[in-house]
């Protein structure tokens, strides 16, 4: 199962760390190695999400998620994206771009490092928004019910989340963007760029999530149905068919999947600029990180683990809360990527350590899977202190 699932993975692994030796010898090796654990680091939570929005898909839009998917992020997203950037930022054409790229890397670190304010407005304020519809929905499973339930009663209140957002947006703008780059002593005011970048993140994700939800709804008195039908398959004893969704609402939750990649793909590529200013070593790093963040999805899919541990989504979400607002500090303040990967990795770690603990309770208390709002086995993660 492991070999299936991360087969490619591995084999991308060997073929891009021989590249980088043929590249620029034992240093680009390492390079590239450390790139690859960066990447690996920083996306874990993105494959926990990817989880739980892929296992609504059917078998075909998963293939294309992990095919036509993988190009985009790997492509698209780390080799792509930073050359489009400096092209659009210094007003240069994407060749020149590239030859600035292998020619002159310093001056091309500058001018992403000039881009950086509107890449962190917009990615933050995206991953800002999942985090908030979540932590603003009424679930029956809570981890932190200390946080959680009331934020969930607030949450009734309509568009408390855009609320929110928007005041998060200003304050940052207000707060960060004033003095956001030094230049030879002299600052730059960067409000206008990271309100605009800000408001575009946020457009993005309510549109592309606006859209996939329609599509949701419009399926779900058809999801109804296969459901009863599962029911009826359940009780003659035949085999039963998960329902999945196709079509048009599949399509959009393969787009939400691969923005929200994209923005996860933000810390990454800027992140990766601390270690190099080559191209060349950034795409084989970022690449290879992206291949085992795909794995890694499909692995929590077909596992059944988002089931299994039912906190890692919590965890996962929480970490997007704490990257929203690192990338949003980073307008002006430099965050080591160490502490960015780390908190990411923590969270969701507790949140596994906090399922592990609720599945024992629960076996102890000789119940099922159920959580019925936090049950025994939720209250002891409340009390144990994550």
């Amino acid at each position: 199962m492991v070999l299936k699932t991360f087969g490619w993975s591995f084999a991308v692994t060997a073929l891009g760390l021989v590249a980088a030796f043929f590249y620029g010898g034992w240093q680009a090796f390492g390079i590239v190695a450390i790139l690859s654990i960066l990447e690996i680091s920083l996306s874990f939570d993105n494959a926990v999400i990817n989880a739980g929005i892929l296992k609504k898909m059917n078998a075909f839009w998963q293939k294309i998620f992990l095919t036509i998917g993988i190009l985009i992020a790997v492509f698209g997203m780390r080799l792509v994206f930073p050359v489009v950037i400096v092209a659009v930022s210094a007003q240069l054409g994407p060749i020149e771009a590239i030859d600035l790229s292998f020619n002159d890397p310093d001056r091309y670190k500058e001018l992403v490092t000039d881009a950086h304010p509107a890449i962190a407005a917009f990615g933050g304020m995206f991953l800002l928004m999942i985090f908030l519809d979540f932590i603003f929905e009424d679930r029956d499973i809570q981890w932190l019910r200390w946080i959680e339930r009331p934020l969930a009663k607030l949450g009734k209140v309509d568009m408390l989340s855009v609320c929110v957002a928007l005041i998060v947006l200003l304050v940052s703008a207000m707060t960060f963007a004033t003095q956001a780059h030094q230049h030879g002593g002299g600052h730059v005011d960067k409000t206008s760029t990271v309100l605009l970048s800000g408001v575009a993140g946020l457009i993005t994700y309510l549109v592309v999530g606006g859209l996939s939800s329609y599509f949701e709804g419009k399926l779900e008195e058809e999801e109804e149905r296969e459901h009863e039908a599962e029911e009826k398959a359940r009780k003659a004893g035949k085999p039963v068919t998960g329902v999945a969704l196709a079509g048009k609402a599949a399509f959009f939750l393969f787009l939400y999947l691969e923005v929200l990649d994209a923005s996860f793909s933000f810390d990454g590529v800027i992140g990766a600029f601390a270690i190099t200013n080559e191209i060349v070593l950034m795409a084989l790093g970022l690449g290879i990180g992206a291949m085992y963040v795909r794995s890694l999805t499909v692995y929590l899919v077909r596992q059944g683990t988002l089931d299994d541990y039912v906190y890692l989504e919590h965890g996962a979400h929480y970490a997007i809360g704490a990257l929203s607002v690192i990338l949003l500090v980073t307008i002006r303040y430099e965050i080591n990527e160490i502490i960015t990967g780390l908190i990411g990795v923590v969270l969701i770690g507790l949140s596994f350590w906090s399922s592990l603990r609720r599945n024992k309770a629960i076996a102890a208390a000789g119940g099922g899977h159920g959580d019925a709002g936090g049950g025994a086995g939720s209250k002891a993660h409340v009390h144990s202190g994550v």
